[in-house]
């Protein structure tokens, strides 16, 4: 793999675990340096990290936390 791409990868730790349980991805690059931006999106799509993933995340919790008021209510009008 080309110095460059490797150091790039090497300096975010996300990228460099991802690579590590990913190796598919060292033979792409090796081949195919061009692709970092490739590697980057999936990357971010194995550990979650996309706009859609956190839209989810946050309307999860907003749904708990919702869930958890109306329960608390429904226990103060019953009291």
């Amino acid at each position: 793999m080309r110095k460059d791409v490797l150091e790039y990868i090497y300096s975010k730790q996300d990228l460099k675990q991802f690579l590590r349980s990913q190796p598919i991805w060292y033979r792409n690059l090796s081949r195919h340096p061009e692709e970092i931006k490739k590697f980057e999106i999936a990357a971010l799509h194995y550990y979650e990290r996309t706009i859609p993933h956190r839209i989810e995340k946050f309307n999860n919790g907003l749904q708990m936390a919702s869930m958890m008021m109306n329960m608390f209510q429904g226990m103060y009008s019953q009291a």
